[in-house]
């Protein structure tokens, strides 16, 4: 059977729909077109697929969201399939050579009804990860057996099917683990050397398939038939391996969306706008057939641009003319770095990444493969091939004053070969891999004879940063300014630690936004594709973008975080070594061509690294920096300059350092103690109570609290709020407790009570400090769950009843409830016990008890967050790896989109529901001095990032699983904020972003914190006292009747009726005012009724009287 893919999936993309269909132009032709450059997709009967494999997931996904989108120009198209296919058919496909899948999609299309009638695309995918190749000879040799196989393949096609097109797509997954598992050789290559042999690879055989194509005039020897080529590879930018950690099921599908709207894009005829997508990519607009372009591209239709590159890589020698003619060496060895002559140099080194590597240096403007060499001989910083006169490098330049100079590279190969020698750049490398490499240059500069470790004179280059860079937008956190210069620094470290006599160069990090200058003209013809897979987060960015912005930012700051560790006097302990920035790539201007376009003749043939031409200029800046003082570089890198190379002269011999520059480092910066500050400032004006004390909870002020009290969790308990390591963990911080804790004062401690208190200085029952001695009113306990709420309220009211302070009767009170956090960690283990019919049952049997017992009380009940969110909460440590497990097993354990996880989900909303249900009722609107108001700032809740998918740990303590006092702050101002809203109108998610100044005040028109009664214009007063309905062994209620403040419950039960999340869009006196009118207009609907019948009654009895009388 045919291995068509028609699993249905909901397309996560949006469009604009036009007379309620996504496409104006989705009807088909009105006679059948026979040629194949006349069909519109809604010709397409038929959509087959071939070339995929049982690992080949997201490309089935990506299939499937395209049948289901051309399902909607030929509603046929999925129905027809279903009727003719088994369970077979989708296993099938992915088994056999491409040629024999070919041969098998042919005979079934032959055989099937559509056969000759209707138009059929084929969809033949070549995978890039199924193919190993090692080295470039292998690399040639697998493109020739794919290009190979894919032409048998279409020749059998064409031979056997009628009115077909055929779209040949490269499909790169990027799936490392799969990819390493064939092909062992990869696995002693590094992420970014594997990732770049991975580029070149598909570039390579995306140009080979299209010269194949090329070469068989499309197979469009016959009207009907025809293959196309899609202009670029469908590639996973945003994939796990490329971001070190599984996709979010968000993530992925967007991902997936995106891949699907590319290839049904390189389905249609070009169009002459383009679609983008907003800032960060989130929306994806839907390309469509328009009247003048309404067909499926073929050749035919939309020819293909065939010219060659107009940029031949034709140089004048790469040389330099040397002007200096004092090239002596000291007159006795140095002993000091700060006295070094370029003569004096015995030993150059380098590290650093394929800049360093050489790769592409020499390759030709139409060979993207040759970009794999690495022509390290010709390396800007340490290559050492031929002579100054015709290869510019800085050991060129330094032979002319020492002739015995080594530990350069020359010719072409990898890091660990003989004649890399001390070149031990690695293509693809970032900051991390660089203490790896720093150790391998010690071993060797160690173990040669050539060089006398102690004695010699040596500089090494250190070239680091653009591919961190290239990366930060997938990994915030990895890539971040504080982890660059750590891992700068660690290497850095070792150098000065174990080698003697050595100046390094710290070339601050190019600035790589300009680059992107490549890629903007498309008459340069420059691989773009490609290089968003080598640097997608310089290139894929909108000109204007927010996320463009950041990456400037981070350029700016790893180019100044390095001149601040060099400045710190961290290297310059001992007279024999320090290490100097040399800042040329602070800033580049890209060269222009006449025209003012950018000369592709500086960069190498995928237009991303860089030629033979800027290597040249590369390293005759970096010497004149080195011979330039301190405070006075030159700290931009102008290619297209006739730059001449300066010398040292007889007042300044010496390579600079800042002593022999006379200049002054301005220290290491202050050192910034972790904000333990999480205060907030106070800008409210209207601070009394009211004028008398209110009787009414609906005209309670701020000023009139008199009480704070809470119950709950560990949350509320305040655990682990301030720990620093996991022996403080158990602790409980109840003093910073957001909704009970009063430790110092608003200005540094954020928590309710402390705002409660700029309202009333008087407040009482908050807790302070840690552990129990000063609790004050905070019953919270760790591990309680919604069950052991009713015993805290029971201990709560003894203790307000018993405190001296406190007049129970007459004091407004201000009661905080959350819990259940622990509920559904645990759910997995007691179902039915942490039902959600349980949950909301138990906080109502506390409910009943405080409206039962405690006068002139209102109740914050503070809706469950979303918990899932917690399984992004991750850190490398054993408190966040192991604890945070335990705490919460339920929830961490199991894995992402597991039928587990999504039982969690629906019970945690179940729990919202019902806690909802509970309190929008009129369970508790009997008495005027008691009220229950929801707090919804946790209902849609998510977690600060700091980057990408990276969540911010600062918020959590030291297991990933309690919360920070930081977290206790943001929730504090959320409930405040929450109280002050009106019900209905309230802030359903949380806005966790430090600002001191996000406290809002009440105002002159709403004085009151809010409940469901003050919430509307004009509330009825209430004239009964009916009381809550006796508990019973279901979450069945009803309103209670009328009773006094007694113990003795009347029992009454009713279904529950589930209701939306959202407040009800009618104000509660509307359903009281329809009442009485409809009781009155009843009564005189009777009333008229009963007359009626009455007056008519006499009507028919007056004659009988009348005719008795008269007898």
């Amino acid at each position: 059977m045919i291995p068509l893919l028609v699993v249905a999936t909901f397309l996560k993309f949006s469009w604009t729909p036009v007379n309620g269909l996504p496409c104006d132009q989705m009807l088909h032709s009105q006679q059948p077109p026979l040629n194949v450059n006349n069909v519109q997709p809604a010709d397409v009967a038929v959509l087959a697929s071939i070339g995929l494999h049982i690992h080949s997931t997201e490309l089935s996904t990506v299939v499937s969201r395209l049948q289901e989108l051309m399902s909607m120009f030929t509603p046929a198209l999925l129905d027809s399939y279903l009727e003719e296919t088994d369970i077979n058919a989708y296993q099938f496909g992915r088994e056999g050579t491409l040629l024999e899948q070919a041969e098998q999609t042919s005979l079934y299309l032959q055989n099937s009804q559509v056969h000759n009638q209707s138009w059929k695309l084929l969809l033949v995918f070549v995978q890039v990860d199924q193919f190993c190749a090692c080295d470039q000879q292998e690399v040639q040799a697998v493109i020739t057996s794919v290009i190979s196989e894919v032409d048998a393949a279409l020749v059998l096609l064409r031979a056997q099917l009628k009115r077909t097109l055929v779209s040949v797509v490269l499909w790169d997954e990027d799936s490392n683990t799969l990819q390493s598992k064939m092909c062992p050789c990869l696995e002693r290559s590094q992420g970014g050397e594997f990732r770049l042999r991975k580029a070149m690879l598909t570039h390579a055989l995306q140009v080979s398939l299209h010269e194949l194509l090329l070469k068989r005039h499309w197979y469009s020897d016959k009207d009907d038939f025809s293959v196309i080529l899609q202009d670029k590879p469908l590639i996973m930018h945003f994939s796990s391996s490329n971001i070190g950690k599984p996709l979010s099921e968000s993530q992925a599908s967007h991902e997936t969306d995106k891949l699907m709207m590319q290839l049904w894009t390189n389905l249609l005829q070009p169009a002459n706008d383009k679609h983008n997508t907003d800032d960060n990519g989130n929306v994806i607009a839907l390309q469509c057939p328009t009247v003048d372009r309404p067909f499926l591209r073929t050749e035919g239709n939309s020819p293909t641009n065939h010219g060659g590159n107009t940029y031949p890589l034709i140089y004048s020698s790469m040389g330099t003319p040397m002007p200096c003619e004092d090239i002596s060496p000291s007159d006795s060895t140095p002993t000091t770095v700060h006295e070094l002559r370029p003569g004096d140099i015995r030993v150059v080194a380098a590290v650093g990444d394929s800049l360093t590597a050489g790769n592409g240096i020499a390759s030709s403007p139409t060979n993207v493969l040759d970009v794999l060499t690495q022509y390290r001989g010709l390396s800007w910083s340490v290559g050492g091939d031929g002579n100054l006169t015709t290869v510019t490098t800085l050991p060129n330049i330094l032979k002319h004053f020492n002739a015995n100079l080594t530990g350069y590279s020359v010719g072409k190969g990898k890091q660990y070969t003989t004649q890399a020698f001390l070149n031990q750049a690695v293509a693809g490398a970032k900051s991390k891999d660089m203490p790896s490499q720093v150790r391998a240059l010690v071993a060797r500069m160690k173990n040669d004879s050539r060089i006398n470790f102690e004695l010699d004179w040596k500089i090494i280059t250190v070239f680091i940063g653009g591919n961190d860079i290239c990366d930060y937008c997938y990994n915030s956190l990895l890539y971040s300014v504080e982890n660059f210069v750590k891992n700068v620094q660690e290497s850095l470290d070792y150098l000065h630690k174990e080698v003697p006599r050595a100046l390094v160069n710290l070339i601050e990090p190019l600035h790589i936004v300009p680059l992107r200058e490549m890629h903007l003209d498309a008459s340069l013809k420059c691989p773009t594709w490609l290089v968003n897979i080598l640097c997608p987060c310089v290139i894929l960015p909108k000109s204007t973008s927010t996320a463009l912005e950041k990456l400037e930012q981070l350029n700016r700051e790893y180019q100044l975080m390095l001149s601040e560790l060099v400045e710190s006097s961290r290297y310059d302990t001992r007279t024999d070594f320090t290490v100097v920035i040399q800042p040329f790539f602070r800033d580049i201007i890209v060269p222009k061509l006449p025209d003012g376009r950018p000369d592709r003749s500086y960069f190498s043939a995928d237009c991303f690294h860089l030629s033979q031409k800027a290597q040249t200029q590369m390293a005759r800046s970096l010497w004149n920096n080195m011979l330039e003082p301190l405070g006075n570089k030159t700290a931009i890198q102008n290619f297209v300059t006739d730059m001449k190379l300066k010398c040292p002269s007889k007042t300044s011999p010496f390579i600079r350092t800042y002593r022999n520059s006379n200049y002054t480092y301005a220290g290491p910066p202050p050192t910034l103690a972790p904000n333990t500050n999480w205060g907030s400032d106070f800008s409210c004006v209207d601070l009394v109570p009211s004028p008398s004390v209110p009787t009414s909870v609906h005209k309670l002020r701020p000023a009139d609290i008199k009480v704070v009290a809470a119950v709950g969790d560990s949350i509320t308990a305040g655990t682990g709020a301030k720990a620093k390591n996991l022996l403080e963990l158990s602790r409980e911080y109840k003093g910073v407790s957001w909704s009970i804790g009063g430790d110092r004062t608003l200005d540094t401690v954020t928590t309710l009570p402390n705002i409660l208190k700029k309202f009333n200085s008087a407040l009482k029952g908050f807790s302070r400090g840690q552990g129990s001695r000063q609790k004050g009113f905070n019953m919270a306990t760790a591990g309680a769950k919604a069950l052991d709420i009713q015993s805290q309220i029971q201990v709560l009211i003894k203790a307000m009843r018993e405190h001296k302070e406190v007049n129970f009767d007459k004091d407004w009170k201000l009661l905080t409830i959350f819990v259940g956090g622990n509920d559904l960690c645990h759910y997995c283990t007691e179902q039915n016990n942490l039902s959600p019919s349980n949950y909301s049952h138990n906080l109502m049997l506390a409910l009943d008890k405080l409206y039962l017992e405690v006068p002139r009380l209102l109740v914050n009940l503070v809706e469950i967050m979303q918990i899932d969110i917690l399984k992004q909460v991750k850190k490398n440590t054993l408190g966040c790896s192991l604890l945070q497990r335990t705490s919460c097993p339920c929830v961490i354990n199991p894995t992402e989109n597991s039928p587990e996880i999504e039982d969690i989900k629906q019970i945690n909303l179940g729990y919202q529901t019902e806690i909802h249900n509970l309190i929008s009722g009129s369970r508790y609107d009997g008495k005027e001095d008691f009220a229950v108001v929801l707090q919804p700032f946790l209902h849609n809740s998510f977690i600060p990032y700091i980057g990408e998918g990276e969540a911010d740990t600062t918020f959590f303590s030291v297991d990933c699983f309690h919360i920070s006092e930081r977290a206790h702050a943001e929730m504090a101002i959320g409930l405040w904020n929450n109280m002050l809203e009106p019900v209905g109108r309230k802030q359903a998610y949380n806005n966790f972003t430090y600002d001191r100044s996000k406290i809002h005040c009440p105002t002159q028109a709403s004085p009151f914190i809010f409940t469901k009664v003050n919430s509307v214009p004009h509330p009825p007063e209430t004239t009964t006292t009916p009381a809550p309905a006796s508990p019973t062994t279901t979450t069945q209620r009803t309103p209670a009747p009328t009773a006094s403040h007694s113990t003795t419950l009347t029992s009454s039960t009713t279904q529950t009726v589930f209701v939306p999340l959202c407040a009800s869009p009618q104000p509660v006196w509307v359903p009281v005012v329809v009442g009485v009118v409809s009781l009155l207009v009843g009564i005189s609907t009777t009333w008229l009724v009963v007359t009626f019948v009455i007056h008519k009654r006499r009507k028919t009895e007056d004659p009988v009287a009348m005719k008795v009388t008269g007898l």
